[in-house]
């Protein structure tokens, strides 16, 4: 495999995850709620698919339930915020640190303190005939895991569910004006709620990618702040699907990068290269800022008059 058709494969890889966890960002934004604790609900959901396919030996069951897991969270988080109208920055903080100090816990009780990494089988990419041998591209986007077919067909689904379907316009009216959306007959807590529980199944499903996919195992805190990251892919993608999946290119790019550059030898310490997705983060929030708007009643809790 020659160097740029190993780079592109590999910024897929890593821009999969990211690319699944900003999507179901992008619905709970555009419905006016910022779900920080999509970090939490990534490692949760790499944790269920690692529990679950190592009892079943099924990555399949690993997947449903990483995305289960992540649907809970998320119906936890809409039951604090959206019915009892918490703040959303300190619940998605605080689903954070639960999820971190549940799974560590949980980690130690089904496997023990051992030393040895515990593996799975995972799921094997599944090349499409005759484009999979295309030159540079075929291999990268014609020989994918189904969960990164799945992360690229929900681009354009999500853009027709956002701007071609009704429940879309709906769900967009919540997060302009919830106020407005309510004297239409749109049921605010409802389409919030459903919003949640799609974000925290596809965060799940991120989670699972990293563990049954890319690690084949779980180490505490796997997920590494890519939830942070998605976060600001979807300011970066201007809340769009496109931009999104531009967006987690880059930082799928940027997280590649370091492993080949690492790769190459270069006289540089690899921890220079460690930080190379964080302050791409860093960058592309600064970029982005006053260039785009955001939903005009994000993270703002509504209130019935």
């Amino acid at each position: 495999m020659d160097l740029a058709t190993a780079l592109l494969a590999s910024t897929l890889t890593m821009a999969v995850p990211l690319l699944l966890a900003a999507l179901g960002e992008l619905l709970v934004e555009r419905a006016g709620v910022i779900n920080i604790g999509l970090e939490g609900m990534m490692l949760s959901g790499a944790f269920a698919a690692m529990v679950t396919t190592y009892a079943s030996g099924s990555p399949t069951l690993g997947v449903i339930a990483a995305s289960a897991s992540g649907a809970i969270l998320g119906g936890l988080f809409a039951l604090v915020v959206v019915y009892r109208n918490a703040n959303q920055v300190v619940t998605g903080v605080a689903l954070n640190l639960l999820a971190a100090g549940l799974t560590g816990v949980a980690y130690r009780a089904v496997f023990g303190i051992t030393g040895a990494a515990l593996t799975v089988a995972g799921i094997a990419p599944i090349a499409i005939g005759g484009l999979a041998r295309l030159p540079v591209v075929g291999e990268a986007l014609f020989a994918q895991t189904p969960l990164g077919y799945l992360a690229l067909a929900l681009v354009p689904a999500s853009a027709f569910l956002l701007f071609g379907t009704v429940p879309g316009l709906e769900l967009r009216m919540v997060g302009e004006n919830p106020q407005a959306a309510a004297a239409q007959g749109v049921a605010v807590a409802r389409v919030r709620t459903l919003a949640l529980l799609a974000c925290g199944a596809l965060a799940g499903m991120a989670g699972a990618y990293l563990a049954v996919v890319y690690a084949r195992t779980f180490i505490e805190g796997m997920s590494a702040g890519r939830g942070f990251i998605a976060l600001a892919i979807v300011i970066f993608g201007r809340w769009s699907p496109v931009g999104i999946l531009v967006a987690a290119l880059l930082f799928g790019l940027a997280t590649a990068l370091q492993f080949h550059f690492q790769a190459l030898g270069l006289a540089v310490p690899y921890q220079f290269f460690l930080m190379l997705p964080y302050v791409m983060t860093l960058l592309a929030l600064s970029v982005s800022a006053g260039k785009s708007r955001a939903p005009a009643a994000l993270g703002q809790p509504y209130l019935r008059e």
